[in-house]
């Protein structure tokens, strides 16, 4: 005796109300995409109590300035940080509580054990 699948769900079209719209979606992944590498996330990490010097994240980081700069590039286009320029120095900030709360939220969350 052979199981069938049941192809047909009694869905009645409320399902798609749940998913956003591409204009919430497109920079909501663009955000996410900010947190998906370790370099963007040890950067974020320098940045979550303070403001911090673009040569200070090189020498913390012990990566060259054209690399620091584009993963900062990245984070600004996916709006987790924030920048300012003093003179010859630009420094870096999260952008503001919300960030620093997913960061916190992704932290612990990747710190749980199973």
């Amino acid at each position: 005796m052979t199981d069938q699948l049941n192809t047909e769900c009694d869905g009645d079209g409320a399902l798609e109300e749940g998913v956003p719209n591409e204009v919430v979606l497109t920079p909501t992944v663009q955000l996410l995409k900010g947190f998906a590498d370790d370099t963007r996330l040890r950067i974020l990490c320098l940045l979550r109590d303070r403001e911090v010097c673009v040569h200070e994240i090189v020498d913390a980081l012990d990566m060259s300035q054209s690399a620091v700069s584009h993963q900062l590039r990245v984070l600004r286009d996916a709006r987790l940080v924030s920048h300012r320029r003093d003179g010859r120095h630009v420094y870096y900030r999260l952008a503001d509580d919300h960030v620093r709360e997913m960061l916190e939220n992704a932290l612990s969350h990747g710190a749980e054990n199973e």
